[in-house]
């Protein structure tokens, strides 16, 4: 594939096309999993602890049970959520964060000290 002079200016001097976005797959790939309006919240929501499904959908304002459903099913795909079924009477089901999904905690502070800085930014405008 050619690369063209707008390809070009788009990365830094020393970088290829191709080089350029081989560096950004890693960001793209990390935005596919969490993207969306629901996963970060959700996310979120379990860093606090194991949680039945009524109490993550009580916590996130708008968020229907179809939508927690799937965004909960694709947490778990990505090995960031764990759903726990206990054998009782009726059927006990808690979801947790995953080891993994935890690794996700200073990602989601960082993201809270920007988005205060953000907001004091906005508001004092």
């Amino acid at each position: 594939m050619e690369e063209t002079e707008n390809d070009k200016r788009k990365c830094p001097a020393h970088m290829s096309g191709e080089q350029c976005t081989k560096a950004l797959l890693p960001v793209k790939d990390a935005l596919d999993v969490l993207s969306g309006k629901w996963k970060l919240q959700i996310i979120l929501s379990l860093t606090f602890g194991k949680k039945r499904f009524k109490q993550i959908q009580r916590e996130i304002t708008g968020l229907t049970p179809k939508m927690l459903s799937k965004e909960l099913k694709d947490l778990e795909i990505n090995d960031l959520a764990i759903r726990k079924v206990y054998d009782t009477t009726p059927v006990i089901v808690e979801y947790e964060l995953s080891p993994y999904g935890r690794t996700l905690k200073p990602l989601i502070g960082e993201l809270h000290k920007w988005g205060t800085k953000h907001r004091k930014r906005i508001i004092s405008r």
